[in-house]
């Protein structure tokens, strides 16, 4: 249900929720072996969370990527829908665009559910929740 793109931003937004605040950003480079992520392709995907006010960055000789208290509030799915739309989330497993609860694919009884309960977790949990449960992450993160 979710694109790599939002599984790599999710994976380097929960790194720099455990390990950057406003007096400790982290540079792309330093994380991209950890979170196994290759380097263009996760600088592109925190530039645009950047962008869109999800995570936060500061240029210079001692810039990099961090979040703020604020950041840490917002959703996973501010995550998703920065990186892959409304669209992406709520579309048909199978990829059918006519897809809905008028004209179900064959998937659509069995998956419905369950995907709609997905979405609310997305949208009710916060990165800080995450973070918050230390243990369970770390598992991800060899460090």
């Amino acid at each position: 249900m979710l694109s790599n793109s939002s599984k790599y931003a999710i994976k380097g937004v929960l790194y720099l929720a455990l390990n950057s605040d406003e007096d400790h950003k982290i540079m792309v480079r330093d994380i991209f072996e950890v979170v196994h992520v290759p380097e263009a392709y996760l600088a592109k995907l925190l530039q645009e969370l950047s962008r869109h006010n999800i995570i936060s960055s500061t240029r210079g000789p001692k810039g990099g990527f961090y979040l703020s208290a604020e950041d840490r509030k917002r959703t996973l799915m501010d995550i998703v829908r920065t990186i892959d739309g409304e669209k992406r989330v709520k579309s048909c497993v199978l990829g059918i665009q006519d897809c809905d609860m008028d004209n179900p694919c064959v998937l659509h009884k069995l998956v419905g559910a369950n995907k709609s309960k997905f979405i609310k977790v997305l949208e009710n949990t916060t990165i800080l929740d995450l973070i918050e449960g230390k243990q369970e992450i770390k598992q991800f993160f060899p460090f």
